[in-house]
């Protein structure tokens, strides 16, 4: 039966607003569910995957930035001086990296090997890799250390053998040989004299075993069975843990590889991975949200506890033996040379440690290590890790070298590794998984404010044609219910009906 004339309007904005409305409520309960099944399909270890690509062949222009630390009075510092150091670089190089070997295994994890190439960029660079500069001896003054527990008379003769050789306790070198390693006679001396002080040979560098090798193998979970273990370190090297440290929590190996993390990050959440580098997990916090080129993202930075000691932070005490909060121990992992790590400049360190050097500025600018990650996906926007390496050195007695060395640990190099999504993985990355998600989010309250809207409007609509209607009904009969004689034709009929009477009356 058809609507009554008026009524048309009224109902067809009623539905449409009911239908808009209804639309609206579906996708605000639905659409939580589909986006987080197109984030699971995305980022998952798996070829079909969008992250996979990233994943596999990293595709992100990553750069390592080399400080070195020039040392200004190699003379003094043997006779006892404060050491005094000039910060050189940066020295920049581009760094590719890929992965081999990617084995996918039925319990849900995959196998790879990961691989670092260096390429020197002039262009972007504060100097060049041909540039001498006169850095600690670390054969020598490292040797002296490790040695310092020998007898005296076989000091004495590895001093001789030293000094035969030229050796002292600076040496003055290009960066190149530095940072990728340089031939040294000394080498083989140290290894004929003391069997396995030096298990390597030829070739000694700070970053020797960076170029063309690989991290270890790692084994990662896809996230095929459980996203919240995407990532994840099943073992490193075929071990679920390492013997460096002294406890079982230190030589854990926790979190992910480093590279991306399981999605759904809220406030609450760390970032913890494996470094072989430092031979360690790492725990980043959250600090602050922020926006990376159109990208939401949560900034994780150190706490003050990474390389606290164990005096100030108990769970540490494992990397012990330790010195100052603010520099880790690494000799254990590091052919026992007394070599440390912490942030450039003794950031966040102990003030004496700063002190103790002339030369050093540290702030979190410049030198607070931080990761920018989309907390939906787990994926790195924007990011640059920076660690530094030191030397302790000291007087060693028969180790004629060592001079009057006052104990410090001397700052030789920090490096930053950073790297940015841009260009058209960007604006892939920003399409499918922030701008769709978002334009749906935006949609579904669209939907439901519409849909009040119109229905809002129905009403209105509805109640004022009632009360129309109700006006005109005394004086306009609705015609489909009232006989056509009524109203204007009233008048007429009673006219007639008086001059009946009279013509009756007269007859």
């Amino acid at each position: 039966m058809a609507a009554p004339a008026g009524r048309g309007a009224p109902l067809a904005l009623g539905l449409s607003g009911l239908l808009f409305a209804l639309c609206g409520l579906v996708l605000l309960f639905v659409l939580p569910s589909l986006v987080r099944d197109q984030v699971i399909k995305n980022v998952r270890i798996d070829p079909n995957s969008f992250a996979f690509t990233m994943w596999k062949d990293i595709p992100v222009p990553f750069y390592l930035s080399a400080y070195l630390f020039e040392v200004m009075n190699p003379k003094e510092i043997r006779l006892g001086a404060k050491p005094v150091v000039n910060q050189r670089g940066p020295y920049v190089y581009r760094e590719h990296r890929y992965k081999t070997n990617i084995t996918f295994h039925d319990n849900g994890t995959v196998s790879f090997l990961e691989y670092r190439q260096f390429y020197f960029q002039p262009d972007l660079s504060d100097g060049r890799e041909e540039d001498y500069i006169v850095v600690p001896n670390i054969l020598v003054m490292g040797t002296a250390i490790m040695m310092e527990n020998l007898p005296q008379f076989l000091k004495v003769i590895i001093s001789g053998a030293l000094a035969g050789l030229g050796q002292d306790a600076f040496m003055n070198r290009t960066v190149g040989e530095i940072m990728w390693g340089y031939d040294d006679p000394l080498i083989d001396v140290l290894n004929s004299l003391v069997p396995g002080l030096i298990p390597f040979k030829g070739k000694f560098g700070l970053f020797l075993n960076f170029n063309n090798s690989n991290t270890g193998l790692f084994t990662v979970y896809t996230g095929a069975t459980d996203i919240n273990q995407i990532h994840t370190v099943d073992t490193w090297n075929g071990l679920k843990k390492v013997n460096y440290w002294r406890s079982n929590e230190c030589n854990m190996i926790n979190g992910t590889s480093g590279e991306m993390w399981p999605p759904f990050m809220t406030p609450s959440s760390s970032l913890e991975f494996y470094s072989p580098d430092a031979c360690r997990s790492m725990k980043l916090v959250y600090e602050q949200s922020g926006v990376f080129k159109g990208v939401p993202t949560y900034r994780f930075v150190a706490p003050k506890t990474l390389f606290a000691n164990g005096t100030d932070y108990p769970p540490n005490e494992g990397f012990c033996p330790c010195r100052e909060s603010g520099i880790q121990n690494v000799s254990a992992c590091r052919m026992n040379a007394p070599v440390f790590i912490s942030h450039p400049h003794f950031y966040d360190a102990d003030p004496v440690l700063v002190e103790a050097v002339d030369g050093l500025h540290p702030n979190k600018e410049q030198h607070g290590l931080f990761l920018d990650v989309h907390p939906v996906t787990g994926i790195p926007m924007n990011c640059s890790i920076k660690l530094q390496l030191s030397l302790y050195i000291k007087k060693v007695s028969g180790i004629s070298q060592t001079g009057q060395i006052k104990p410090v640990v001397l700052p030789m190099l920090w490096f930053a590794e950073s790297g940015a999504i841009e260009g058209s993985v960007l604006q892939q990355f920003y399409t499918n998984l922030v701008l769709i998600p978002s334009v749906l989010e935006y949609v579904q309250y669209i939907c439901i404010a519409l849909g009040v809207a119109l229905i809002v409007a129905a009403i209105v609509l509805e109640v004022k044609r009632q009360r129309n209607a109700r006006e005109k009904s005394p004086r306009e009969p609705d015609p489909q219910t009232e006989p056509p004689w009524s109203s204007e034709t009233t008048p007429l009929l009673q006219d007639a009906s008086k001059t009946n009477q009279n013509d009756a009356a007269e007859a």
